[in-house]
C-alpha cells in the first residue's frame, strides 16, 4: 500500500483503515514491524502559535489525554503520540495498534446476531472499566461506540479506541458531529455540541442495548438528513422498546430450546443498568464512568450471591432424597468397616490370650504375663539343639561301646596258640578222691591190681615221650 502523504518524519502512512466526518484513521510503521493507529483530526492548524486558539486547545486537550497512560489500563489504547502532520498542518494522534475484529462486527456472519449473556457482562465489565479509567484523569471520550471498541485477538480484552473527539473543543465537536455518522450512539445533549460524562454513559448504554438485541435502540435508515433528524429526535423523545422482546425475536434459529431459554435469563440488575444508562435526562443516568462501574461490579456480586441462593432454595424433593440415600450409603459403610476393624480386634484378643496375655482394665490394653518365662527364639532353638545332640551320643555310646575293644576279628587262616598243651582228663580234684577213698570195696588182687600197673606203664611211656620231646 503506497503513501498517501508524510504525516510526521520516521512514521510511515500505509493508507487509510477508516474515514468518518470526526477525522479519519490511518495505519502507520516506525521502524521495522511495529505499527500504529494514526487518528487525522479534521480541523487543520495552520500555525503552532500560542496565539492560535486551536493550536493551545488541542495541546491542551492532549495534555488531559496522555494522563490516560499515566496509568495503563488494558481496556484503554495507549497514546504513543501527536502533532501536526509535514504536509498539511492536520493534528493527529498516534495510538496503539489493536490486531483483531470491532465490537460491531462480531454482529456480522459468521458470528451469531447478539451476544452471548457470558460474554455480554465480559463486554460490560471491560468497557465500564474504561470509562472509569478515563473520567478518573478528567479525560471525556465523547465518541463510543461499537466500532471503537476492539477486541484483541492477543489479550482476549476489549480495548476502547479513537480519543479523536475528546480533544475537540466544544464548537468543533458540534461541526464535526452534525456530519458524523455515529448519531445512533449520541446522547440528547450531545446532538447540542455538549458533552458531560453522564455523555459517554448514555453511549456505554447504547453499546450494550446493541449487543443484547443485536440492533441500536434508534437504528438509522438510510443517509439522508430526514433520517439522521428522525434518529436525533428520538433520542430526546422516544421510549427505548423493551430490550428482552427484541433480543428474544434476533435469536439464531440453530440455538436449542434449552440455550434459547437460557439465553433469556438475562440479569436484573443488567437490565437495570441499560435502562437508566439511557435516561434522556443526564442527572437521571450514572454521574460518570466510574459510578458506573461500581454499578457493573455490584451487579456481578448480586448475581453470584443470588445464583447460590437460588441453587439452595431450588433443591427439590428428589435432590434431598438422593442427598439422604447418598448418606445412608456412606454410613452402611462406615458400620461395615467398624464391623470388621471389631472382629480384627477379637481375634488379636484370642491371639493375645493365648500368648498368655493379661487383660489391664487401667489402661485398657494386654500385657505380658511376668509369671511366664519368655525365652528368645534363638536361646530356645539353641538349648533345644544341644539336648538332642547330647541324646544322639547317647544312644550312639550305648550301642557301640565295645567296638572299639572287640577280639573277634575274622581269620583267613586257622589260629594257632603259642602255648602247649596236652588233652587229658582231669584227675586232680581232690573231692572226687576222697569219695573215691572213702568207698571200700573187697580186695581183688589180681583184678585191682592190673590196672594200676598199666596205667603206671603208660604214665612212664608218656613221660619218656615228653622228655624225649626236650
Amino acid at each position: 500500500m503506497g503513501k498517501v502523504f508524510t504525516i510526521s518524519e520516521g512514521l510511515e502512512n500505509l493508507g487509510a483503515m477508516r474515514t468518518g466526518g470526526q477525522g479519519s484513521v490511518y495505519k502507520g510503521r516506525r521502524t521495522g514491524t511495529i505499527y500504529s493507529a494514526i487518528k487525522l483530526l479534521p480541523t487543520p492548524i495552520l500555525t503552532e502559535d500560542e496565539n492560535n486558539k486551536n493550536y493551545i486547545n488541542f495541546q491542551n486537550e492532549v495534555a488531559k489525554l496522555q494522563k490516560v497512560n499515566e496509568q495503563p489500563n488494558p481496556h484503554v489504547v495507549k497514546i504513543l503520540s501527536w502533532g501536526l502532520t509535514d504536509s498539511s498542518s492536520f493534528p493527529f494522534i498516534e495510538m496503539e495498534y489493536i490486531e483483531g475484529p470491532d465490537l460491531c462486527d462480531l454482529l456480522n456472519q459468521p458470528h451469531e446476531p447478539v451476544f452471548t449473556l457470558k460474554e455480554l457482562i465480559k463486554v460490560a465489565d471491560q468497557l465500564a472499566g474504561a470509562l472509569a479509567h478515563c473520567h478518573r484523569v478528567g479525560v471525556k471520550h465523547g465518541d463510543i461506540k461499537s466500532n471503537n471498541v476492539k477486541y484483541n485477538v492477543h489479550t482476549g480484552n476489549y480495548v476502547l479506541l479513537d480519543f479523536g473527539l475528546a480533544v475537540l473543543t466544544d464548537e468543533q465537536r458540534r461541526s464535526s458531529m452534525r456530519n458524523a455518522g455515529a448519531i445512533e450512539f449520541m446522547a440528547p445533549e450531545q446532538h447540542e455540541g455538549y458533552m458531560l460524562p453522564q455523555t459517554d454513559v448514555y453511549s456505554y448504554g447504547v453499546v450494550l442495548y446493541e449487543l443484547l438485541t443485536g440492533q441500536v435502540p434508534f437504528p438509522l435508515n438510510g443517509n439522508g438528513e430526514t433520517a439522521r433528524n428522525s434518529v436525533m429526535l428520538a433520542h430526546l423523545e422516544s421510549a427505548v422498546s423493551d430490550p428482552l422482546m427484541k433480543r428474544g425475536l434476533n435469536m439464531p434459529a440453530d440455538w436449542s430450546v434449552e440455550k434459547k431459554a437460557h439465553e433469556m435469563q438475562v440479569p436484573e440488575w443488567l437490565l437495570e443498568v441499560i435502562s437508566k444508562c439511557l435516561e434522556k435526562d443526564p442527572q437521571k443516568r450514572y454521574a460518570n464512568g466510574i459510578e458506573l462501574q461500581e454499578a457493573v461490579v455490584n451487579g456481578t456480586l448480586q448475581v453470584t450471591e443470588s445464583r447460590y441462593t437460588k441453587q439452595q432454595e431450588v433443591l427439590s424433593t428428589s435432590a434431598l432424597q438422593t442427598e439422604n440415600e447418598r448418606l445412608q450409603a456412606q454410613l452402611l459403610q462406615h458400620q461395615q468397616a467398624e464391623d470388621e476393624v471389631q472382629k480384627k480386634l477379637s481375634s488379636l484378643q484370642s491371639i493375645a490370650l493365648e500368648a498368655g496375655g493379661v487383660y489391664n482394665p487401667n489402661k485398657g490394653v494386654y500385657e505380658r504375663n511376668k509369671a511366664i518365662v519368655f525365652l528368645p527364639k534363638r536361646l530356645f532353638l539353641g538349648i533345644a539343639g544341644a539336648g538332642l545332640l547330647f541324646m544322639l551320643l547317647f544312644v550312639f555310646s550305648f550301642f557301640n561301646k565295645n567296638e572299639g575293644n572287640d577280639t573277634n576279628v575274622a581269620l583267613t587262616k586257622p589260629y594257632r596258640s603259642p602255648y602247649i598243651y596236652f588233652k587229658k582228663p582231669y584227675n586232680y580234684d581232690s573231692v572226687a578222691r576222697a569219695r573215691a577213698a572213702a568207698i571200700v570195696k573187697p580186695k581183688e588182687p589180681g583184678v585191682y591190681k592190673q590196672p594200676i600197673v598199666k596205667a603206671k606203664k603208660w604214665q612212664k611211656k608218656k613221660r619218656k615221650k615228653f622228655l624225649g620231646i626236650f
